[in-house]
């Protein structure tokens, strides 16, 4: 895991599960667009101990696991300067045709595995916004919010969103 601090900054994503290499490429503007946006509205709505994060921060819940949500919400406290251990509050993936399967599928698991109480897909080709809420028995699709349709909610903080302003 200590290999990942040297990964070259050069426009992909680097995780690693179980010990496997998980490498994104560069992602389409509309991606970037979409998290930008995104940060903007968390930031501005975040409490002051609480961090938003943006691709900067991993996630280390375990010694053969290491993810990099696109966004991701964490208490302040337990953020390092590359890493936090314990279960951020929210982790965000901005959906593209190249990890799609892998946010859909194997991320879900892996955030609903080591306790991420929310997990948000942003998908910026159908300005479609999905919310999956933590609950004993996993994960349960609390909202998938189309287009102009609003999304409020109190979980991490309160925040009012719309995908179609995430997704312009």
């Amino acid at each position: 895991m200590t290999q990942l601090a040297t990964v070259p900054r050069d426009g992909r994503r680097y995780e690693v599960v179980d010990g496997r290499l998980l490498v994104t490429g560069v992602q389409p503007p509309a991606h970037h667009a979409a998290v930008v946006a995104l940060m903007i509205q968390l930031k501005q709505a975040c409490p002051p101990h609480l961090l938003v994060a943006v691709g900067s921060v991993d996630f280390r819940p375990t010694r053969g696991v290491s993810l990099r949500p696109d966004l991701l919400v964490c208490h302040r406290a337990d953020a390092g300067p590359h890493l936090v251990s314990t279960p951020p509050v929210l982790a965000v993936e901005v959906l593209s045709p190249t990890t799609r399967t892998t946010d859909v599928v194997l991320k879900r698991a892996l955030y609903e595995t080591h306790a991420v109480q929310s997990y948000w897909l942003l998908d910026p080709t159908h300005a479609e916004l999905t919310v999956l809420e933590l609950t004993p028995t996993g994960y349960t699709c609390q909202a998938v919010v189309q287009a102009e349709e609003t999304f409020h909610t109190t979980t991490p903080f309160p925040i009012t969103l719309s995908p179609a302003t995430l997704t312009r």
